[in-house]
């Protein structure tokens, strides 16, 4: 299995999904498995099991770089939580997949080491930041992969490749060890061919970890074991017939719904009337904590270090800063910082604050009467490489239906639903309250069976 692996990420090396193969490690961990198995020795969970991971998430003695070049050439000093669980149950982490530079961006072409093409169509972006990782998923480069969703980035270029992307509720899986964009945001994500192999990730990763004050204490129920009966959902009619969804899709999501109702679920249009503030108190509010999280990258301790000669101290930074980080980053941490400033904490930073607490309460009591909230996962399909990198503002309202599982911290799941008239995938998304990801996945199996949908 391995070996089939390696073969097509050799084959597909023009899609830039790896930043780099562990080849020869992953060899050595297949054949210590195959010599247990023919022993009869016990094996892990995951025993078998190829993974790749985001380039955001911490391996020991392994290259992490955010896909920036302010960390070109660092070497990790200990694993994430997440790896260490991998590996216990005998998970093989076959690589580190590129992705948008410290994560920020929805369309991988934000990365220092190159954008990532959409395996369906080398033309199109394969959505962000965690490009890499569905892409590795999507030209069955890996069986799993995890990436980090902080706005949308596992659900958008899950949507977009037309595979499977998880993120969980915030603080279900351990951020320690994931390269901290926005901190009350940030969550690891899976992505995968089908739910049995999303929830059996899950099963393992998720839990409670002294390393991170946020993880979760929940008990972690069995995600394996899905539950066949009729749901009650909601549709947010703000959502369905905004402007910006592309018409096709909108009609496509329509008939999706009567199909819901005609297998004996329950639909109902509710009211959502903050959407259009998602966006801008997201972007307010990660900017900010990207500010703060990225100030430690200075260039002193690690990764990029300018020419010290004739520089006094804050020029130094100041360069090093300046080549490091890419034009995406550079516009974020200005923007927060802005935002953070005396001037505008006010204007800017609180009412996002109270922005946020206005979605959450919103979310909450419409989950307190469903099962689930269903809506898209993106307005359009994947667009042509460069066609918004000269329009930011068009390229974050592009997050409109994504970020708003993130603002409220409950998972969210987009699966593969059907083709566009242009030849391209699109899928839905499934919303569910806090920690009820066996409800999430259950919900997400259902809908691919009743569409008998498979990932392209």
């Amino acid at each position: 299995m391995v070996r089939y692996y390696l073969y097509q990420i050799e084959q597909t090396k023009h899609l830039n999904a790896f930043l780099e193969v562990f080849e020869e490690e992953a060899l050595l961990k297949a054949h210590a498995l195959d010599t247990r198995i023919k022993n009869g020795e016990p094996v892990g969970a995951l025993a078998g099991i190829v993974i790749g991971i985001k380039d955001v998430i911490c391996y020991k003695g392994h290259k992490v770089s955010a896909a920036s070049r302010i960390l070109e050439g660092f070497t990790s000093l200990y694993s994430a939580t997440a790896v260490e669980r991998l590996l216990a149950e005998d998970a093989i982490i076959i690589g580190n997949l590129n992705c948008d530079e410290f994560a920020m961006g929805s369309t991988n072409e934000n990365s220092a080491y190159g954008p990532v093409l959409n395996a369906l169509d080398n033309t199109r972006v394969p959505g962000g930041s965690s490009g890499g990782s569905a892409v590795a998923v999507q030209a069955d480069l890996c069986m799993v992969s995890l990436g980090s969703d902080t706005g949308g980035s596992v659900r958008q270029p899950a949507d977009f490749c037309g595979i499977v992307g998880l993120k969980p509720t915030y603080g279900r899986i351990s951020r320690y060890g994931l390269i901290a964009y926005a901190s009350s945001f940030d969550q690891i994500g899976i992505f995968g061919r089908n739910i049995a192999d999303v929830a059996r990730v899950l099963q393992v990763i998720a839990g409670p970890d002294g390393y991170d004050s946020t993880a979760s204490k929940e008990e972690v129920p069995d995600y394996q074991t899905l539950h066949n009966k009729s749901w009650k959902i909601a549709y947010l009619k703000d959502a369905l017939f905004h402007p910006g969804l592309d018409e096709e899709m909108k009609k496509g999501y329509i008939s999706f719904f009567e199909e819901l109702e005609s297998a004996g679920d329950s639909v109902t249009a509710a009211d959502f009337a903050y959407l259009d503030y998602v966006v801008p108190a997201y972007y307010v509010l990660t900017t900010a904590e990207a500010s703060s999280n990225l100030s430690r990258f200075d260039g002193v301790k690690y990764g990029h270090r300018t020419s010290l000669k004739n520089l006094e101290l804050a020029d130094f930074y100041k360069k090093s800063r300046s080549e490091g980080f890419g034009k995406e980053v550079k516009r974020r941490i200005l923007l927060g910082t802005f935002v953070l400033s005396a001037g505008y904490y006010d204007a800017y930073f609180t009412k996002a604050q109270q922005v946020r607490r206005l979605v959450v309460d919103k979310l909450s009591e419409i989950l307190s009467q469903y099962d689930a909230i269903i809506m898209p996962t993106v307005p359009s399909t994947a667009f042509k490489i460069g066609e918004k990198a000269d329009d930011p503002i068009a390229m974050y309202l592009a997050d409109i239906y994504t970020v708003l599982a993130n603002l409220a911290g409950v998972p969210a799941i987009s699966v593969p639903l059907q083709r566009h008239s242009n030849g391209m995938p699109y899928g839905v998304q499934i919303i569910t309250k806090q920690f009820s990801e066996a409800n999430l996945l259950s919900i997400a199996e259902h809908v691919m069976q009743l569409r008998r949908v498979t990932p392209v």
